[in-house]
């Protein structure tokens, strides 16, 4: 049996490999380059899109600052701290039936079928209804999957880290294991964190879109199929991912062609009155005037 102490052992490495992507994808979101105008859709430039996304993603520890230890380091500390108690939640947890039924269903969610039919449904509803906002989500949710998969698949076969049902070298790494990050939170997050950034003006989707993908996070771990390590690394190589590509190839005309700040602001002002004082200091008249738009 390979000791899980020597688990820990290659830990650093590929914590390293894993965390550079994360950190260095949402530093690289800061000044993102500005989309030339006019420019091909993001239909056109999907694939170049995603080539470019990868370049950035593994050339990420060259653009990686000092600032960024605010949430490298705790990031770091928590998955360490997770992976030395891996295996003994991970067997408390086995202990139990009652949430294995439930987990699964909700992982469901953040299959790729599930995440696809959400990027799709974006997509197909946004070209019918043209609007635009709806379109460019689907793309780039779509984008940010194949990312997300990418690199998924990658970090699996480096860390190669037997699952929580792996037996007497369950929790270990480099033991031919696919655990390591948990491919459903990679891709629930990347494709939550687009759609929270394209709806950043409706609060009520936003947690929606976050609150499935950490419910989808969390029934990986409940349904046995990862551990919390992989799941707190997964899910914050889906936020990373999301977010930069968001912050990459967002289209600045699609929130306001998709019924985005324009539009919530006119819909307010036909909400609230507008409020206009009045002053006429000869004839001694104060007040305030009050009317409404319909």
């Amino acid at each position: 049996m390979r000791s899980n102490r020597l688990s820990l052992c290659h830990f650093g490495i590929v914590l390293f490999g894993v965390l550079f992507s994360a950190v260095g994808a949402q530093a690289q979101t800061a000044s993102p380059t500005p989309t030339p105008t006019p420019s091909p859709s993001l239909e056109k430039d999907f694939f170049k899109n995603i080539l470019r996304d990868q370049k950035a993603i593994w050339t990420a520890p060259l653009h990686v600052h000092s600032r960024d230890a605010r949430f490298l380091m705790p990031l770091a500390v928590g998955t360490a701290a997770l992976i030395a108690t891996d295996q003994q939640t991970g067997d408390e947890i086995a202990e139990s039936n009652r949430p294995l039924n439930a987990s699964r269903f909700v992982s469901y969610g953040g299959s790729i079928y599930g995440v696809a039919a959400v990027a799709g449904a974006f997509y197909l509803v946004g070209r019918a209804e043209h609007n635009t906002r709806a379109r460019e989500t689907g793309v780039l949710g779509a984008e940010a999957l194949i990312d997300s998969a990418i690199l998924s698949t990658a970090v699996k076969g480096i860390s190669q880290r037997t699952r929580p049902t792996g037996g007497v070298s369950r929790s270990d790494f480099f033991d031919g294991g696919t655990s390591f990050p948990s491919g459903h939170s990679i891709e629930a997050w990347s494709l939550a964190t687009v759609i929270a950034h394209e709806y950043h003006d409706r609060l009520a989707v936003q947690i929606a879109a976050y609150g499935v993908a950490s419910a989808v996070s969390i029934s990986r771990f409940t349904g046995r199929n990862h551990y919390l390590s992989d799941v707190l690394v997964g899910s914050a190589l889906g936020y990373g991912i999301g977010r930069y590509v968001y912050h990459a190839h967002h289209r600045r005309d699609a929130t306001t062609a998709g019924g985005g700040d324009e539009e919530e602001d006119l819909s307010r002002s036909k909400r609230l009155p507008a409020i206009e004082p009045l002053y006429n200091r000869r004839a001694h008249d104060y007040g305030v005037a009050m009317a409404w738009s319909f």
